[in-house]
């Protein structure tokens, strides 16, 4: 009778699939490419199917294969839930966890939090996983996502973290050199930082008027891909620039930049989300991490006063996409 095989080869296989090959996989696993291929093998061989095609240069499921890769997956993320569960109780959080976010939230908020976290849980090893993209939690074996925006996948859990708005700013070098608008009319005359790459419904900047919401098309000498690559130019002068709240909130608190049209811009706040798979809120290092992360960021510190905030920047005390 064909039988799914053991947890070894499971795992050689869901690994195989998603790094692309054995090589890859046998390396991340700790045994040898040859050993591992052997365990996919023995797994075909049990079920008496083909999973793999490949090739000198590519690996990718069969038919068969991609039907197996998913209960494949749920099993292993049962085995590893159900493991922790059974040592939560007398155990303090350990093990490696995968924790992902945007560059610009990562870098100014995770970051400088972190160090907290690993004082508080010293047994827990956070891989941190910085890239301004939406993750497949599963295949590419997340544990948590700080994310804008709800999951793609209907087994992610999605919990609102806080709410972040989107300033105009420009260096007090800029203001010097070419003052700052009064109006939004007047950003014409002024060079401005775009993110390039928006769809054309996005790139205009948005404003309050007395005759209601306008969109004002901006320009200027510089655009780039990456919001930090857009803060550090505005922090040169060379521009007003439009950036999300987390980023900048140091650098406004302490004069680096100075808030443009404050009053009539629209900040168009996003939720920034904690994405999970539901089952896995039951280990006690994603459990760990999920508490540290709402006490840390759920009154979104960026907008406190610089006295309140202090410098340690420690979950409860803290100060990317």
């Amino acid at each position: 009778m064909a039988r799914i095989g053991d947890r070894s080869e499971m795992e050689a296989f869901v690994r195989a699939v998603d790094l692309g090959g054995f090589s890859a996989a046998a390396r991340e696993l700790g045994v040898t490419p040859s050993a591992l291929s052997k365990l996919v093998s023995r797994l075909e061989a049990s079920l008496q199917v083909r999973l793999l095609e490949r090739t000198t240069r590519t690996l990718r499921p069969t038919p068969e294969g991609e039907l197996l890769l998913a209960h494949c997956r749920r099993i292993l993320a049962e085995i590893e839930d159900a493991e922790g569960e059974l040592t939560s109780a007398a155990a303090q959080p350990r093990g490696r966890l995968r924790l992902h976010a945007g560059v610009g939230f990562g870098s100014h908020q995770l970051v400088p939090a972190l160090p907290s976290f690993a004082e508080r849980f010293p047994e827990v090893e956070v891989e941190l996983i910085l890239e301004d993209r939406p993750v497949d939690l599963a295949r590419e074996r997340i544990d948590i996502s700080v994310w804008p925006g709800p999951p793609a996948d209907g087994d992610v859990v999605a919990r609102k973290l806080c709410d972040f708005d989107r300033v105009l700013c420009a260096a007090p070098s800029y203001r010097a050199r070419r003052g700052l608008p009064d109006t939004p009319d007047d950003l014409a005359a002024h060079d401005c930082i775009t993110l390039c790459g928006l769809p054309a419904a996005l790139a205009p900047w948005t404003f309050r008027t007395p005759t209601g919401r306008r969109a004002v098309a901006v320009g200027g000498p510089v655009s780039a891909n990456n919001a930090e690559c857009i803060r550090r130019l505005a922090l040169l002068g060379l521009g007003i620039a439009r950036l999300n709240e987390f980023m900048v909130g140091d650098d406004l608190r302490a004069g680096r930049l100075v808030p443009v049209l404050a009053e009539a811009h629209c900040g168009d706040p996003l939720p920034m989300n904690v994405l999970y798979p539901h089952v896995r809120h039951r280990l006690p290092r994603v459990a760990a991490m999920l508490a540290f992360l709402v006490e840390g960021f759920a009154d979104a510190p960026w907008r406190r006063p610089r006295q309140a905030a202090g410098e340690g920047r420690a979950a409860g005390d803290l100060d990317a996409r």
